[in-house]
């Protein structure tokens, strides 16, 4: 290697904006970050909203106006499922009723033609 072209490779302390301090090498004197692996939502698990002009409120804002719909929705089907089978009930004894009322006349309908 030719001397005196590279950079000099220190030892330098990492200072973050969240307090976090770790030692690495560079070639810079002093580093200072604005976020680093204790504080970055991808390494926490915590993810820091940054709202920008109202954008994240707006979006919150039609999340739960959908899931109210939804809501609403299966709240309606429920209550509509609900009403249906007592109506139902009552056709199909109604339809039982006549269904026997005709078993009954046939056979006296069979017998006489025969």
């Amino acid at each position: 290697m030719k001397a005196g072209i590279h950079p000099k490779y220190d030892v330098v302390t990492v200072h973050c904006a969240c307090g976090e301090t770790f030692v690495t090498r560079s070639t810079k004197q002093e580093l200072r970050l604005e976020i680093c692996s204790k504080c970055h939502p991808f390494f926490t698990g915590k993810q820091k909203l940054i709202d920008s002009a109202g954008r994240v409120d707006r979006f919150q804002k039609r999340v739960t106006k959908t899931q109210d719909l939804a809501d609403k929705a299966t709240a309606a089907k429920a209550a509509k499922g609900k009403a249906e089978p007592v109506a139902t009930k009552a056709k199909s004894g109604a339809a039982k009723s006549e269904a026997a009322a005709k078993a009954k006349s046939e056979p006296a309908a069979k017998g006489a033609a025969g």
